[in-house]
């Protein structure tokens, strides 16, 4: 009862718990139905890489799962920390459109060069650049995305735009199935799908480069001094929890390593990838339609539980238990973006800078996480690693349920 009445009373201030029961629904605008397709070509490119990349670096290339740990770390963090930046430049600066066409070029060019590696040190630099590439675009790609929303519709904008991304790393996901089913699973399969990813990364490039709009620059920026007001710093406050829950949060690198693990056989782990994927394509829409009808705070809970839950069936070893844990894996992954997004695009005003405090925030955590797992299963095992990760998100779903969804802390 007094969660429905705090939810009255911040009504006029917080579009994400607002109910739109009684709006017209609004649509989409064409800049950024545009940036769904540049990020579906994007990510299309991206899946027919990450799946079989940790299989590249441990089998093809006999490093150790500790040095795709230290790849997964320093992907990580560039992709994430500098995203602080260009967040920053967009909103002192107003510079978005130049940041979004330049991050994705660099993502174009890097990934096909991953076929050419020889060592995990070269092939973490080239993740480093592609994941610079996503650092660059990120924030101010947001910052476009939440201008073109509609007034009380950030949810459903950023879940339209979601659904167009996951629909990529879909349909490269069974691309990649497709080749190694006709080619076979062998280095030089996987180092040709890797030159192929140029044909999709151009095209992703292409259309960002000449047919979405830039947004219109403030005036009011122009000679003013650039500080974070009071509500960009509590958004920046709220979001802390999700950064540690991605501390502890097995990664996808480790997930695939545990399907490995369990027999699952190479030539189908794209398939897995497919799962997450495909629940993801299917549920974002209406998980953002949820953001902006019953709050962030609730689609969050949905989406730690979800994380908590994919970690726990890989505990028990079972081939069928680890497909199942993918569903919840993607589950966990487009709830909790969808809502940490909408949430800063309506709790923030320097909304480029707030997104890269975010997406720096990711950066820093998952990293350290990464590092910390990879070291774990190299010195102590899979299920080491595992007991660390699952205790930590589960300590941290318990406190999320008893503290912010229970009134004591207003996350929105």
């Amino acid at each position: 009862m007094r969660m429905r009445k705090k939810r009255r009373r911040s009504n006029h201030t917080d579009p994400t718990t607002r109910h739109r029961s009684t709006d017209t629904p609004a649509k989409i605008d064409r800049n950024v139905v545009l940036l769904g397709w540049v990020s579906y070509f994007t990510d299309m490119a991206s899946a027919m890489v990450n799946p079989i990349l940790p299989i590249f670096v441990v089998a093809a290339l006999h490093e150790g799962v500790d040095k795709l740990g230290i790849i997964v770390a320093v992907a990580t963090f560039v992709s994430y920390a500098l995203r602080l930046v260009s967040g920053y430049i967009s909103d002192r600066f107003g510079i978005v459109k130049p940041l979004v066409v330049g991050g994705y070029a660099l993502s174009a060019i890097s990934k096909p060069m991953i076929g050419m590696t020889h060592g995990y040190k070269s092939v973490a630099s080239l993740k480093a650049l592609e994941r610079l590439g996503k650092a660059l675009r990120s924030a101010p790609k947001d910052v476009m995305i939440a201008e073109y929303s509609h007034k009380n519709a950030s949810g459903k904008t950023f879940g339209f735009h979601k659904t167009l991304d996951i629909a990529g790393e879909l349909s490269g996901t069974l691309l990649l199935f497709g080749f190694l089913l006709c080619f076979g699973v062998s280095e030089g399969v996987m180092r040709t799908i890797f030159l192929a990813t140029i044909v999709p990364g151009l095209i992703g490039f292409v259309l960002v480069a000449f047919f979405v709009k830039d947004v219109k620059k403030r005036p009011e920026r122009e000679g003013v001094k650039f500080r974070l007001t009071k509500r960009d710093k509590n958004a920046v406050k709220q979001l802390f929890f999700y950064f540690l829950f991605i501390f502890f949060m097995f990664s996808e690198a480790f997930f695939t390593m545990q399907a490995k693990n369990v027999g699952i056989a190479v030539m189908l782990i794209p398939l897995l990838f497919v799962v997450s994927t495909g629940m993801q394509t299917l549920t974002s829409y209406l998980l953002g339609v949820w953001v902006d009808r019953i709050g962030a705070a609730r689609v969050l809970w949905l989406g730690y539980l979800c994380g908590v839950t994919a970690q726990l069936l890989l505990w028990f070893e079972k081939s069928w238990l680890t497909w199942l844990a993918y569903a919840f894996l993607g589950l966990f992954t487009v709830a909790t973006l969808n809502a940490n997004r909408a949430f800063i695009a309506a709790s923030s005003d320097n909304r480029g800078s707030v997104y890269g405090v975010f997406y720096g925030g990711v950066a820093l955590f998952g990293a350290l996480g990464a590092y910390v797992c990879g070291m774990l299963w190299e010195h102590f095992g899979m299920q080491s690693a595992l007991l660390f990760s699952l205790g930590g998100t589960l300590a941290l779903w318990l406190f999320f349920s008893l503290t912010i969804m229970g009134g004591r802390y207003g996350y929105a």
